[in-house]
């Protein structure tokens, strides 16, 4: 069986379409998504829509945490000077019935496919918000893979990650939405469970659609669509 993984979707729809037309040609047949679907951008509603043409399994981010405080009238102003109006159009935008959906999952899950096994997070194993990088030091990716799992997914940092550890993958597949590490696209990793291999992947697309809207809902804010083209040695 393959599967997709995939992080840090954050409400872009351009990004999460092209990615997952990239999966169904690579065989892929489930995803696998460590959190943060929502917050950033806009397209909340259309990201829950395309999946919804998946089979899929979940952890919430802290950006769906973020999302019920905001819906519960908490932070407006920290959230929206931080991460822009994202979270008022998820609010706003979402049925009930998903909202709830998005809020009610689980921080971390255990999920079987193709006779292996697999643990789903958002930040690290044993704490959701924390973050984890691709210069980690040896303990902690010894850490990430001591959860008795052939696979441990993650996501928060936005970095693609590999590692082998054991018999253990730990794999950051990158930001959908948001890649930080000044390599523009949509970045997803691929699970073959047959031959328990992992290959990252990134995929190019027009964001130009989405970096109007940013500019024209959050013009205080330049960094949510100076990072979606940014290179190495740009500002």
């Amino acid at each position: 069986m393959k599967i997709a993984l995939l992080a840090d979707i954050h409400g872009n729809d351009l990004a999460l379409a092209c990615v997952l037309r990239a999966a169904r040609e690579a065989g892929a047949e489930r995803l696998f998504i460590a959190g943060d679907f929502v917050g950033y951008y806009y397209g909340a509603k259309a990201v829950l829509d395309l999946l919804d043409d998946w089979d899929w399994i979940a952890v919430r981010g802290n950006h769906e945490d973020m999302m019920r405080d905001w819906a519960a009238g908490r932070d407006h102003d920290a959230i929206s000077a931080r991460y822009g109006s994202g979270q008022d159009v998820a609010c706003r935008e979402l049925p009930p019935t998903t909202f709830d959906r998005l809020v009610d999952l689980p921080e971390r899950r255990e999920a079987a496919a193709g006779g292996r096994t697999a643990l789903i997070c958002h930040g690290a194993p044993w704490d959701h918000e924390a973050y984890v990088y691709p210069d980690a030091p040896a303990d902690v990716v010894a850490k990430c893979a001591a959860e008795g799992q052939d696979l441990v997914v993650f996501g928060h940092s936005h970095y693609p990650v590999l590692w082998h550890e054991g018999g253990c993958i730990v794999v950051n597949p990158g930001s959908v939405g948001q890649p930080r590490d000044r390599r523009p696209g949509a970045c997803w990793a691929l699970w073959d469970t047959a031959s328990h291999a992992v290959t990252l992947h990134r995929e190019s697309y027009d964001a130009a659609a989405l970096i109007a809207e940013a500019r024209r809902r959050d013009p205080q804010l330049p960094y949510l669509w100076k990072v979606l083209t940014r290179t190495e040695g740009s500002a």
